[in-house]
C-alpha cells in the first residue's frame, strides 16, 4: 500500500527547498557583488598608480626646471658680484690717485665728494652734475643740456639713470634734474665766508669713466659774468666742458660754486657761480616746478 506523505511533510519539504533557494540566492549575490567590487577596487587602483606616477613625472619636470634656473641665476650672480667688485675696486683705485694728485688738505674730502657728483649726458653733448638731496635732485649748467632731449645721470659707481628736467634758468645758466632713488648729497656752503687766497679743488666726471679733479685757489669773488650780475667767484683751478657743471669744493667739503665758464684760453680764469645764488636760483626754479624749496 502506497504511503502519501502528509500534508505537513509536504510543507516542510517546500521550506526547505525554499530556504535552500534563499540561501542560493544570497550567495550569489555576495559572488556577485564581491565581483564586480574586485573589479572596481582594481580599477581604481589601477588608476591612482597612473595618476600616481603622472603626478611623480611632473615633479621630476619641475625639479629638473627649477634647477637649471637656479644654475642659471648663480651664475647670474655670480658674474654680478665680479661686475661689482671689479668696478669698486676701479673706483678705489680712482679715488687713491685723486688723493695723490693735491694736497693733504682735499685727500679726505674726495672720497666723500666724488659719491655726489655725476656725469650728464645727452644725445648731443655731456658734462657734470651734481646731487643736491638724497631724493636725486641734480643741478648743472643750462648750457649742458643745450639742444639735447634725452638726459642720462651717471653716478661715480656707473650707473646710469634716466633724468627728469625739472627746470632752468637760462639768464643764470643753472638746471635743475632728478634721478630716481636715494643717493648722496652734497652740501651748499656760504659763498660770502669764501677768503681770496682760499684753496679750492673742482671735480668733474666727464666721461663717465674717470673722474678729473683740479686744485687751485680763488683769485676773486663776486666777480661779473654773462649775466651781467657780479655773483661769480674766480679761480686758478683748471676748468674744461669736462667739469662744467661740477662742484667748486672747498676744504671743508662745501660747495661754493658751481663751474660754469672760462675766458679764452686762460687757465687761470676760470669762474663759477656762488653757492649762496645757486641756493637762490635753484630754489626759485624748484617752488615753480616742484612747490617746493631744496636747499
Amino acid at each position: 500500500m502506497v504511503k502519501y506523505p502528509t500534508q505537513q511533510e509536504v510543507h516542510k519539504v517546500g521550506l526547505k527547498k525554499h530556504h535552500k533557494w534563499i540561501i542560493g540566492s544570497f550567495t550569489s549575490v555576495i559572488v556577485i557583488f564581491m565581483v564586480i567590487s574586485g573589479i572596481l577596487l582594481n580599477g581604481i587602483i589601477v588608476k591612482q598608480t597612473v595618476n600616481h606616477n603622472s603626478v611623480n613625472e611632473r615633479i621630476d619636470s619641475l625639479q629638473a626646471e627649477t634647477l637649471s634656473k637656479l644654475n642659471e641665476l648663480t651664475e647670474i650672480l655670480q658674474e654680478t658680484q665680479s661686475s661689482l667688485l671689479s668696478i669698486n675696486d676701479s673706483v678705489k683705485s680712482e679715488i687713491n690717485l685723486l688723493k695723490a694728485s693735491v694736497g693733504d688738505d682735499f685727500s679726505g674730502v674726495i672720497e666723500d665728494s666724488i659719491k655726489a657728483v655725476v656725469t650728464i649726458r645727452t644725445n648731443v653733448g655731456q658734462g657734470t652734475g651734481f646731487i643736491i638731496d638724497r631724493d636725486g635732485y641734480i643741478i648743472t649748467n643750462a648750457h649742458v643740456l643745450s639742444g639735447g632731449n634725452v638726459i642720462t645721470a651717471i653716478t661715480y659707481d656707473r650707473e646710469s639713470l634716466p633724468a627728469t628736467f625739472i627746470g632752468y634758468n637760462p639768464e643764470i645758466d643753472l638746471a635743475l634734474l632728478k634721478i630716481d632713488g636715494q643717493h648722496e648729497k652734497l652740501k651748499l656752503g656760504d659763498s660770502e665766508e669764501v677768503q681770496v687766497g682760499e684753496k679750492v679743488i673742482a671735480i668733474g666726471n666727464p666721461l663717465g669713466l674717470q673722474f678729473s679733479v683740479s686744485e687751485g685757489i680763488v683769485s676773486g669773488t663776486h666777480r661779473p659774468g654773462p649775466s651781467g650780475e657780479n655773483i661769480y667767484l674766480q679761480t686758478d683751478a683748471a676748468l674744461n666742458p669736462g667739469n662744467s657743471g661740477g662742484p667748486l669744493i672747498n676744504k671743508q667739503g662745501e660747495v661754493i660754486g658751481i663751474n660754469n665758464f672760462k675766458i679764452g684760453a686762460g687757465e687761470s680764469l676760470g669762474f663759477a657761480l656762488e653757492s649762496n645764488y645757486i641756493e637762490e636760483y635753484i630754489n626759485e626754479i624748484a617752488l615753480n616746478a616742484i612747490n617746493q624749496t631744496l636747499v
